[in-house]
């Protein structure tokens, strides 16, 4: 019996926690329709958490995920952050507006982060997830105690081999086509950028965890690839950008339904860690800029006020519009519809 199975999910279908796109009708949707659902709280607190998990709560009965950031907070760097600062004053400038004066840690990694492992520890969702990297012993303790089974992003043999020891459950095996925020832990460190095929084997056949693929899967027929490698299940999602039910605004849906998605990059620019998107003027900055960024999360900091100074001047090409490099196989459906065509693909072969 897989670990989905185990939870009375019949479906292998992750949907991924996608912070700041995701949102508890989704997750709830996905979950009642067979599937795994999900919702990140990384980039609230934990009073934001407990309304999120209500809201899933008040909408399903059935298991769903909620996901955190497990990431080494970097040192700030008054220098660094000025300078970058400086050279993105031209961009504030063309929408009438000012950068910020300083930048600061706007996201709490969960290592750090004892109000959000009491919330989940008395909330108990059936799944939690790491994202960026593992927790300490005892917080990984707390929440299997609490009967939550624990999923780790891994993008590389030795992440999934450190998950093992660390007593997590599943390994979500993150290949370079996965849209969204890489999920190495050091982000400093060297990057074989395994895609999804080759990572799935590989961990399927070493790490000793079951694993989910992730990366570019848009239909049943890749879920069906990766179930053939060895995964227990596969992780979707730019698969569930365009439902209804997500938060993503229209200019993001109009991106990824057109010539864009055909290109995604990876860039720093945007947060200060490596993260797949559909390329606009922000990535494009980001490309020629030649600075060294602050790190994360104080570039996001630095990110987000431009995205809201640009798009309050309705400008949408500084958006972050996370993609996989499966996108241009996007498809606009309700999720309870995209989750049961996804069944129906997995099932029947053309």
């Amino acid at each position: 019996m897989s670990l989905l199975e185990s939870l009375g999910i019949p479906l292998p279908i992750v949907q991924a926690p996608m912070a700041g796109v995701s949102t508890p009708e989704l997750a709830a949707a996905v979950s009642n329709a067979g599937a795994l659902g999900s919702i990140s709280v990384a980039a609230t607190d934990a009073a934001g958490a407990r309304e999120m998990i209500a809201g899933v709560r008040a909408l399903s009965d059935r298991p769903f995920n909620v996901n955190v950031f497990v990431h080494q907070p970097t040192a700030q760097d008054a220098a660094r952050e000025a300078a970058w600062l400086a050279a993105m004053a031209p961009l504030f400038h063309e929408y009438g507006a000012q950068p910020p004066r300083a930048l600061g840690p706007i996201y709490k990694s969960f290592l750090e982060d004892d109000e959000m492992l009491a919330l989940l520890v008395e909330a108990a969702p059936a799944v939690v997830s790491f994202h960026f990297g593992l927790p300490d012993a005892g917080r990984i303790a707390a929440l299997k105690n609490a009967g939550c089974a624990l999923l780790a992003t891994a993008t590389s043999l030795g992440e999934a081999q450190a998950a093992k020891a660390a007593g997590i459950d599943a390994v979500v095996a993150q290949g370079w086509e996965a849209g969204g925020h890489r999920g190495m832990f050091d982000p400093d460190a060297p990057d074989a950028r395994l895609g999804t095929l080759t990572l799935t084997r590989l961990l399927a056949h070493r790490s000793g965890l079951p694993v989910i693929a992730a990366g570019g899967i848009m239909d049943g027929h890749g879920i069906r690839a990766a179930l053939d490698l060895g995964a227990v299940a596969a992780q979707l999602g730019t698969a569930f950008v365009a439902c209804p039910e997500s938060s993503a605004d229209a200019a993001y849906r109009e991106a990824l339904a057109g010539p864009a998605s055909l290109n995604t990059v990876m860039t720093s620019a945007i947060s200060g860690r490596p993260a797949r998107g559909l390329p606009n003027r922000f990535t494009r900055w980001g490309e020629s800029v030649g600075l060294p960024h602050p790190g994360y999360p104080m570039t996001y900091d630095a990110g987000k006020a431009l995205i809201a100074a640009a798009k309050a001047a309705g400008e949408t090409g500084y958006a972050a519009q996370w993609a996989g490099q499966g996108a241009p196989l996007s498809r606009t459906l309700p999720a309870a519809e995209l989750v049961a065509l996804l069944a129906d693909e997995l099932r029947f072969r053309d």
